[in-house]
């Protein structure tokens, strides 16, 4: 068995901008970047053709928009921009470190985030309380390019931690998207019905973590 925990409403809070596209905006205004006046229309449109379930960064997404505005983005400024603008204060989930640790004793521990932010999963490590060496695998959907539920995405965890799919227990919040392991005959556990605390206590006492 190896356990993977989601991050963002699972093992953390962070708070990100109330509006992204704004924020984005100013960023990229920092950078140089002359930011077209329907700003707010060319950030919500689609204009990278990815395949479902594929995660597209989303440096290129607001990079494809400014060019869709005739507008190009010089010294990575996309990326530079999203980075600032994704600069999010962050609380460690009661139950967390716990969860994290006790899952240590079991076997391999991995961590699985959609996230289209590059940076954003391991800054947002530094400033929990999680020992980012904890985990012997961090998989992001910006790195592996899927995003859960999508198989792909429990797979690329699973080769990481050299351990079967159908090996994994998943912990997370959404059972839209972590609860996507079942798919790939992992077991998953909804921490909105099963506290970190509780699986904590199921895992040092060898119990199955899965209720």
């Amino acid at each position: 068995m190896a356990v993977t925990f989601d991050l963002f409403g699972t093992l953390v809070d962070a708070e990100y901008p109330a509006d992204p596209g704004t924020a984005v905006a100013d960023a990229l205004r920092t950078y140089g970047v002359d930011v077209p006046a329907d700003w707010d229309d060319a950030y919500r449109e689609v204009h990278i053709d990815a395949p479902e379930g594929a995660e597209v960064p989303l440096p290129a997404h607001v990079a494809a928009a400014l060019r869709s505005r005739g507008v190009e983005s010089p010294d990575n400024a996309a990326r530079r921009a999203v980075i600032t603008a994704f600069d999010p204060e962050v609380t460690t989930r009661p139950g967390a470190v716990e969860a994290v640790e006790a899952a240590r004793e079991t076997g391999p521990v991995g961590l699985l985030s959609n996230c289209s932010v590059p940076e954003l999963v391991a800054r947002t490590l530094i400033r929990s309380d999680l020992d980012r060496h904890g985990f012997d695998a961090i998989t992001t959907s910006v790195a592996c390019g899927w995003r859960k539920p999508h198989p792909q995405s429990f797979e690329a965890v699973a080769r990481a931690l050299d351990v079967d799919p159908a090996a994994l227990v998943h912990v997370g919040d959404d059972s839209d998207t972590d609860g996507g392991v079942e798919g790939v005959g992992g077991r998953f556990v909804d921490v909105q019905t099963t506290t970190l605390d509780s699986l904590a206590a199921r895992l040092r006492s060898g119990r199955d973590p899965c209720p």
